[in-house]
């Protein structure tokens, strides 16, 4: 499969694409840095909120496949937070729209239900809750995904990941942890899956401690390996464990991100 990886260049994209090129599909790369030293396929420097330079892409590329991983990693303003996650999915799936591309893999976050009290599993039915602007932008853009999903026939996967880290640092990541490999193996399934329509799966690793149900990405085809719990005696205890667990969304969901919506002069 040729795809097109946006946000190419940051933490995920730098072990995704040569993840899916080991795997036998043929990557291009998309962020707004230049070509890292090392990467040898095809690579656009652009920014993703500009339409018409993400469709001229579409007009060089034969693509079959977008996997999303651009935007803000952080907290921002509410306008900077929805131009980040869901200008950019827009512009992309409108050039797939016009090309007849039909798979979209998005690279959510475990914020979109960040401020769902800690106590069950969390399933895909569980209502979005965010916990910041940068969730909500996530929730917006996977609201942008069902809409395409139902109006142009679009196969959206919408992957809320959680501590993506070589291992996990914190007592929290015992539970929300994805490993490097099982990132690979997430995003693949997301792009194969036969036919998904519109679906959310949560992106961690089989960690014991998990706090996300697994299985609506089970059945997608995605079969963690790696479990946090291998590393629980070089994770110490920290002051702020329980303040953590409280919420799924961790620190994200305490008053130390609060702040208004609109920057102002």
């Amino acid at each position: 499969m040729r795809v097109l990886v946006t946000g190419a260049a940051g933490s995920i994209g730098q072990v995704l694409v040569p993840g899916l090129t080991d795997r036998g599909h043929e990557v291009v790369g998309l962020d707004r840095v230049p070509q890292p030293e090392g990467h040898d396929g095809r690579w656009y420097t652009l920014d993703a909120t500009d339409p018409d330079a993400v469709a001229a892409v579409f007009e060089e590329e034969s693509i079959n496949g977008v996997v999303h991983l651009a935007g803000h990693p952080g907290e921002s303003s509410l306008p900077d937070a929805l131009t980040s996650h869901v200008v950019t999915t827009a512009a992309l799936l409108d050039a797939m729209v016009e090309h007849d591309v039909t798979r979209f893999v998005y690279a959510s976050s475990n914020h979109a239900v960040g401020r769902t009290p800690r106590r069950d599993q969390v399933t895909v039915d569980t209502r979005p809750r965010p916990d910041t602007f940068y969730g909500v932008g996530k929730v917006a853009a996977e609201a942008v995904l069902s809409l395409y999903a139902d109006r142009y026939g679009i196969d959206a996967v919408s992957c809320r990941i959680g501590s993506f880290l070589p291992q996990p640092e914190s007592v929290r990541a015992l539970s929300t942890w994805l490993s490097h490999d099982d990132c690979v193996r997430m995003v693949e399934a997301a792009l194969t899956a036969p036919a998904p329509g519109f679906a959310v799966l949560y992106g961690i690793s089989a960690n014991t401690r998990a706090w996300w149900d697994l299985e609506p990405g089970r059945a997608l085809g995605y079969e963690p390996q790696d479990d946090a719990e291998d590393f629980v005696d070089r994770v110490a205890a920290a002051p702020d464990d329980e303040v953590e667990a409280a919420h799924v969304g961790g620190p994200f969901a305490t008053e130390r991100f609060y702040r208004p919506a609109l920057d102002r002069a």
